[in-house]
């Protein structure tokens, strides 16, 4: 709203009113302002769930320091979406599809997210929401998002062309904005994958098959990275550190795919209008930041699945609109390799339960970050027993925000690394 107020301003010739038009200048005030706002609101909401004995419900699972975390405020995630959207209500061109998408994205997972802890809170279940109606959820936003994307005419691409010169040197040029359905590949030099080769089979429907393709695949990666995100919130500060990380990638990403300069230096798609996520990309960076600052070892309260959906679901909803989907193994390393773990340990003991009469298991514990808490002994039915002592909470979370700013730097690396 004030990017329109200082645009009229700047028309009157207003002094300083024309530095709203830099996108460096908004996303610095949104991420300082989604900073302020998490770590001012984030106090009065903590004390608020404490006196609605909004209190985390834990299981003994032996784990070291688990049952210290009995009674911590959750929901916490509701101090992340209110500092998300203010500041990009405030600075952002909110006729933007693109920025429209992300707040569609932060609403709609931040409600699911908040029926399932209130189910679990309030009505005492600690199945919460139905899981059918999680998948329903997210199924429902990756068509809203697939098909925006579609139909939208604000959501075209310029394809980079490489052209040598007689004198042997290469230029980047790029072909008239058009909708397309490729994204980048990464440590490939000729790095765009186009969807439209994976239906060539079909060519008398081969756009409808294009883009029907793209939406399951854009469905596939916003339940996947949500649910994702969603298993590493275990422990204090794992979850909202990672995401914070991961925003400063995205929006680096965001930021030289909108400019037409640095696009074609990298040798990447030029995305018109993408400028905006970049805005959004900070106050998400500041909304996790300021969380931490409560949510850190030991917590004073929990996010939720209020937060931890729609983070993933934030991130992945940005990687697709940028086109750097194929780039999440990657950049989301550790939230993969949580689910990864969890699927592996289920497969693993239903086999071995069907084939031998009792389940093994290849983990200690999953997910992943559970294995290191737990202490290994040789009566457990695990393939993995180290480390034999149990790590300390804090030192795992911190190995693994390690992990992930490794990974964060090689996904932007690969822009170069082809």
């Amino acid at each position: 709203m004030l990017y329109y107020l200082f645009e009229y301003l700047d028309k009157i010739d207003f002094p300083g009113a024309g530095m709203f038009r830099y996108i460096s200048f908004r996303s610095a005030l949104a991420l300082i302002f989604s900073l302020v706002i998490s770590t001012i609101i984030g106090k009065r909401i903590i004390e608020k769930l404490q006196l609605m004995q909004i209190g985390e419900v834990v299981l003994d699972l032996g784990l070291e320091g688990q049952m210290n975390k009995k009674g911590t405020p959750t929901m916490g995630g509701i101090i992340i979406i209110i500092s998300i959207i203010v500041p990009v209500l405030l600075f952002c061109k909110l006729f933007d599809t693109y920025i429209i998408l992300m707040l569609i994205t932060t609403i709609w997972l931040g409600l699911i997210g908040f029926l399932d802890d209130y189910i679990k809170v309030f009505k005492k279940n600690k199945e919460g929401l139905n899981g059918r109606f999680k998948i329903v959820g997210q199924v429902g936003l990756g068509l809203i998002v697939g098909l925006t994307l579609y139909l939208s005419p604000q959501a075209v691409m310029h394809e980079n062309v490489e052209i040598r010169n007689d004198g042997g040197t290469t230029e980047v040029a790029y072909s008239p904005a058009v909708k397309s359905t490729q994204t980048t590949i990464p440590f490939f030099k000729n790095n765009n994958l186009d969807y439209r080769d994976l239906v060539s089979f079909m060519p008398n429907r081969r756009t409808a098959a294009t883009w029907i393709l793209f939406v399951i695949i854009t469905i596939f990666i916003v339940t996947a990275v949500s649910n994702s995100a969603n298993l590493t919130d275990g422990l204090d500060g794992l979850a909202t550190g990672n995401s914070a990380i991961i925003g400063v990638a995205l929006g680096i990403l965001a930021y030289v795919s909108s400019n037409i300069k640095y696009a074609a230096y990298l040798n990447i798609m030029y995305i018109p209008g993408s400028a905006e996520l970049t805005i959004f990309a900070a106050a998400f960076i500041g909304a996790t930041i300021g969380f931490l600052w409560y949510n850190a070892y030991p917590a004073q309260v929990f996010m939720g699945d209020t937060g931890s959906l729609t983070l993933g679901g934030i991130i992945a909803v940005f990687a697709i609109i940028i086109h750097k989907e194929l780039l999440l193994p990657v950049l989301c390393g550790v939230f993969f390799a949580e689910s990864v773990s969890v699927m592996l340990q289920v497969s693993y003991f239903k086999y071995t339960k069907k084939k031998y009469g009792e389940g093994k298991r290849i983990f200690k514990m999953t997910p992943l970050h559970h294995h290191f808490q737990k202490q290994g002994n040789a009566g457990i039915q695990a393939l993995i027993q180290k480390p034999f002592m149990p790590v300390p909470e804090s030192k795992i979370v911190v190995r693994f925000w390690l992990i992930g700013i490794i990974l964060a730097a090689l996904a932007i690396a690969t822009l170069k690394m082809r």
